[in-house]
């Protein structure tokens, strides 16, 4: 009898190794290049907003995503990304994330889709809502994993504030349904 807690522990430390190896490579060096989705801001004159949902880092992508909204205005060269990342609290930077950048990167090596895409007119009436949901963001210094407030209870926020984007975020985007 005294074998049977060593192998249960035997056998659970083998699975906790192998989920912590699961991923092929470090987070730091894993890509955040352009996936190619969003249209070239240069060449796309028309308003342009596109919600993301990409697999989140290591054995977590097995179950969850992490999810995000960008935004171009008529005319802009450049989109706005709106998010939030956890991790930056730890180094002094805000949660909420809202930034000039690519808008459909890589989430750090996991190739993002598109859950809604909405282009020309009516649109930059939209993201100005975007912006205002975002800014109205009832938890912008906590962030928890699960339950929530997390990234995808970000984005769901927004959807809630901006229900004309018509967009309904996957079940895995865990976070989502989080209430005070």
């Amino acid at each position: 009898m005294k074998d049977k807690p060593m192998k249960s522990i035997c056998w659970t430390m083998m699975l906790l190794f192998s989920l912590a190896g699961c991923t092929g490579g470090d987070w730091r060096t894993a890509s955040r290049e352009s996936a190619g989705i969003a249209p070239d801001p240069a060449s796309t004159p028309e308003a342009v907003i596109q919600i993301y949902a990409a697999s989140t880092w290591g054995w977590r992508g097995w179950f969850a995503v992490h999810t995000w909204i960008a935004t171009k205005k008529t005319g802009d060269d450049s989109y706005i990304v709106y998010e939030v990342v956890g991790w930056r609290q730890n180094r002094g930077l805000p949660i909420v994330r809202i930034e000039r950048d690519e808008p459909d990167r890589y989430w750090f090596g996991e190739p993002p889709k598109i859950l809604a895409d909405r282009r020309g007119p009516g649109v930059d009436g939209l993201i100005s809502k975007v912006e205002a949901a975002a800014r109205s963001y009832p938890w912008p210094v906590t962030y928890k994993a699960f339950p929530g407030p997390n990234s995808n209870t970000f984005t769901a926020w927004v959807i809630d504030h901006v229900p004309e984007l018509d967009v309904r975020l996957p079940f895995s985007a865990f976070g989502s349904g989080y209430k005070d």
